[in-house]
């Protein structure tokens, strides 16, 4: 499940935690963009890169026993070396960018994602015949609002399945639809300090919430509607 939807149900987890994580206070708008079609029992999403390494892990977990090439880059501000084999490493001001070109298992993707979830994972691979995934391969820049009536870019990540509970759970307004176009401001309200005799103030702001709102702005099958869901994460 994304973090948009995980928020519009209240459950707060700490993978909706990290997506915050690097918020100040005040609005951000245009943000976790969205282009979905919907055409007979398939689902073509296109994403801004706020989604990556939910869909490497949504992706990865419909690969079966055998091993599928990967593709991509992870970025990250961690040693990851003897964690994975990598193609090449480049570094610039401690942020390394490890780049893959090797045969994976469902494990090994889903293991490196859950030892080091504050890395970007911008992987490409085909789970199977109906499901495949292609991220670019670099770290993504800070987006930029769209102009007047011009629509954000959501071409970072593109996501091909026949998973209705993926389809559904990008765009859970309306199960039967065809085309759909989202993007979300969001609003931090307040940063809530953690009660903790911690003295590292680096993990001090790791553990620090943000309280806000998500403005959800959708355009489904022409129809327009607004919605807001409050969350502390």
């Amino acid at each position: 499940m994304n973090f948009i939807k995980k928020i519009s149900e209240k459950n707060f987890d700490d993978f909706v935690h990290l997506q915050f994580q690097k918020f100040s206070r005040g609005t951000f708008k245009d943000r976790a963009i969205l282009k979905v079609k919907k055409s007979k029992d398939k689902y073509t999403i296109n994403s801004s890169p706020e989604f990556s390494n939910e869909m490497v892990r949504m992706m990865a977990e419909k690969i079966g026993d055998e091993k599928v090439m990967v593709t991509g880059a992870i970025v990250s501000t961690l040693d990851l070396s003897g964690k994975i084999e990598f193609k090449e490493k480049k570094q610039f001001q401690g942020v390394k960018r490890y780049l893959l070109e090797k045969e994976m298992t469902k494990k090994e993707i889903l293991s490196l994602l859950d030892e080091s979830p504050k890395s970007f994972f911008g992987l490409s691979f085909t789970a199977n015949e109906n499901n495949f995934l292609k991220i670019k391969p670099k770290a993504p820049k800070v987006g930029k609002p769209g102009k007047g009536d011009e629509a954000p870019k959501s071409d970072f990540c593109k996501m091909v399945t026949n998973d209705p509970s993926i389809g559904k759970g990008f765009i859970f307004e309306k199960s039967d639809f065809k085309n759909a176009e989202i993007k979300h401001d969001f609003v931090i309200e307040k940063i809530v300090m953690p009660e903790t005799n911690e003295k590292d103030f680096a993990k001090i702001r790791e553990m620090a919430k943000r309280q806000g709102k998500i403005i959800r702005h959708s355009n489904i099958d022409d129809v327009k509607s607004v919605k807001e869901f409050e969350f502390l994460a």
